[in-house]
């Protein structure tokens, strides 16, 4: 038997074994134990060389994602993060945790299961897409089961650049590309305009003969490359007049220039009528008079169409626009601008604005939309708006027309958005304007119009019939924002433009 001092020595040690046991047990818990998920972004030197200031994305779908997801789908939002960074250097990791912005919904509240992820660097050299625009970085995308509470950190690497795929020209489908000094002075760096010409059937072997012609502007995320689209329906046959198609590129850093000169998109109107169309019209055998010279487009393009023609009323032979985005700021998707206390995301009774819809059925609210708005940081239809018709702001940025939190709209900025109030812009000029557009608007609408565009048209009928206007303006009962351009419409204004042609070039 151990006496009393062993003894003592022996439990010290026992004791201490057993401490260093369960304290190493603690330990592996504590290695083992879930951590939440957050993204560890870095990027490749072949990416850029030079460190990186700006936005972050780290993009996920249910969707298997081929090269750059283009955007965020407004009717089916899938999760987005973003994150700003300043001299973010290649190889340094960017942390994607609370700190990140999110939609629809913050990372912690991501639900669980399995998405394919990708990272985004914008670098934002103008291109509308914060995430599928030319030069951006972007990572391999990689499938995982994600769980915010338990996936622990994620890295991702972009080691890749973005390249849009290039133009297919054909026989008939020609690719106009070129550098406008306008926008390159207003930037400061080289800025192009372009558009795509369908030529009509008869133009290769009818070496002399030139041709009316029709300018269309798609909407809000559409380009020239549309005009395969044009070529497909053979848009070029106008009723049994052959006319050249030009479909025109809106896109512009903030979304859609709507070829309005503005404070922060530059002067894209002007740029329009004394760059680009001269050249096609030299280079593709145009009439090159106001009298066959016609412009038409759908939603922002129907906007753009109608103020092409109603700030240029010499320069084009008519206009057909279709489901046109606001017209009249009394109605700007359903907010009174004007009214003092108005607010973009409720209504007078305090509830919550619907942004669109389909058969009475809401589709999404105009807060949730402003929010996402904030994560992709340009490139949004409502800050699009807030581009072209408002100032510049102190940061830079156009003016906020209404606070991001509570909706508030301010009614100072509201005042400056007058000047693009087509509506008062023809009744204030209308003893000038009247005669120069006589016959030339047209001007259409469905009376369910998904985006609330039917308020704004109604509107212009009703001023425009007090001015005893000739104007064309109707409104389709039970056509939509998409179902508005069926056969029988585009039937109906082929048909009448070639009676304008007609009538006025004999």
């Amino acid at each position: 038997m151990l006496n009393s001092p062993y003894r003592r020595c022996f439990g010290l040690a026992t004791f201490l074994l057993a401490l260093g046991s369960y304290g190493f047990a603690l330990q592996q818990a504590s290695a083992a134990a879930p951590q939440p998920l957050d993204f560890r972004v870095t990027f490749d030197s072949k990416v850029s060389a030079a460190p990186f200031t700006g936005r972050l994305f780290v993009m996920l779908s249910k969707r298997p994602i081929n090269v750059v997801l283009g955007g965020i789908n407004w009717f089916n939002p899938e999760p987005t993060f973003a994150l700003d960074v300043k001299d973010w250097q290649p190889g340094q990791q960017a942390v994607f945790g609370a700190n990140s912005l999110g939609y629809p919904f913050a990372l912690a509240k991501l639900p669980k299961g399995k998405y394919w992820l990708q990272a985004v660097m914008d670098f934002d050299r103008g291109g509308k897409n914060f995430s599928a625009s030319d030069g951006n970085g972007y990572s391999q995308a990689v499938s995982l089961d994600l769980d915010p509470a338990s996936s622990g950190p994620i890295s991702l690497t972009i080691d890749q650049v973005y390249a849009s795929s290039p133009f297919k020209e054909s026989a008939r489908l020609k690719l106009v590309d070129i550098e406008s000094k306008l926008l390159s002075d207003f930037n400061g760096r080289p800025t192009r305009l372009r558009a795509a010409v369908v030529l009509p059937k008869s133009y290769a072997a009818e070496q002399n003969r030139r041709y009316p012609i029709v300018y269309e502007i798609p909407g809000f995320g559409g380009t020239h490359t549309m005009a395969a689209f044009a070529l497909a329906r053979n848009a070029t046959d106008v009723a049994g007049v052959e006319m050249l198609h030009v479909m025109l590129d809106p896109s512009c850093r903030w979304g859609h220039s709507v070829f309005a000169d503005s404070d922060n998109n530059g002067p894209c109107g002007k740029a329009l009528i004394e760059e680009l169309i001269p050249h096609i019209e030299k280079s593709f055998r145009a009439l090159g008079r106001p009298s066959a010279r016609f412009v038409t487009g759908h939603s922002s393009g129907g906007w753009s169409s109608l103020w092409l023609q109603v700030t240029y009323p010499d320069f084009f032979g008519g206009v057909w626009s279709t489901a046109p985005d606001p017209i009249d700021f009394r109605d700007f998707l359903r907010a009174n601008l004007y009214q003092p206390g108005a607010n973009m995301f409720a209504d007078e009774a305090g509830k919550q604005r619907p942004l669109a819809r389909s058969h009475g059925k809401t589709l999404f609210l105009c807060k949730p939309f402003s929010d996402m708005e904030v994560v992709m940081g340009h490139g949004g239809q409502l800050v699009s708006f807030e581009a072209v018709f408002g100032p510049r702001g102190p940061d830079g940025k156009p003016a906020q027309l209404w606070n991001r939190q509570t909706g508030a709209i301010d009614i100072a900025i509201a005042k400056t958005w007058e000047r693009y109030d087509i509506r008062m812009l023809l009744e204030n000029n209308w003893q000038t304007l009247g005669p120069k557009l006589a016959g030339k608007l047209h001007v259409y609408v469905g009376s369910e119009d998904t985006f609330f565009l039917e308020g704004p048209v109604r509107f212009l009928k009703e001023s425009q019939g007090k001015l005893a206007s000739d104007a064309v303006i109707e409104v389709f009962p039970g056509k939509d924002h998409g179902t508005l351009m069926n056969a029988a419409l585009r039937q109906r204004i082929a048909r009448e433009m070639a009676e304008q042609f007609h009538r006025r070039n004999g």
